[in-house]
């Protein structure tokens, strides 16, 4: 159940109503010389993580991972799949959040910024370092179950929603 809180506008003085609802996010697992890019974070909670972030307002889900791929990876992306919607509220320690998850397709080295103050590229699950932030085992996990499926599954999308 959503709370709601009354607040005043300070310019006019009108009563607002303030919903305290889950803040949409997107993150995009991005595929590039054989393997997917991670982020360690500059912010907290610190360490590695798919890249991604806040969706703005007046923007789409699929913009949203665009800009957030680019700004922590410098990467331009193309988009190939939905692989998932992710809305566990304690998926976030800072809030609770609903990540829309994308695959995307991306070529070169990835180059740290924006948030992230280093991006690296890695193969498998057992590879990853450590800490992994947020739901992002559970992401990849997802991630590698959908990469073992068939072409014709592959194709799908919308595949894992928690």
């Amino acid at each position: 159940m959503s709370k709601r809180k009354n607040i005043i506008c300070p310019a006019c003085s009108y009563k607002i109503s303030v919903y305290d609802n889950p803040v949409p996010t997107v993150d995009i697992i991005i595929e590039t010389m054989g393997g997917f890019v991670l982020i360690n974070r500059k912010n907290r909670p610190l360490g590695w993580a798919i890249p991604g972030g806040f969706v703005d307002a007046g923007e789409s889900v699929v913009s949203a991972a665009i800009r957030e791929a680019k700004e922590e990876t410098s990467l331009d992306v193309k988009i190939v799949s939905l692989l998932g919607v992710y809305s566990d509220p304690s998926r976030d320690p800072r809030q609770h959040t609903i990540s829309t998850v994308f695959v995307a397709k991306a070529e070169g080295n990835p180059v740290a910024a924006d948030d992230a103050k280093d991006a690296d590229i890695f193969f498998s699950m057992e590879q990853l370092p450590e800490p992994v932030v947020f739901d992002h085992k559970k992401i990849l996990s997802d991630y590698f179950k959908w990469r073992s499926m068939s072409k014709e599954a592959e194709e799908c999308s919308g595949l894992f929603f928690t």
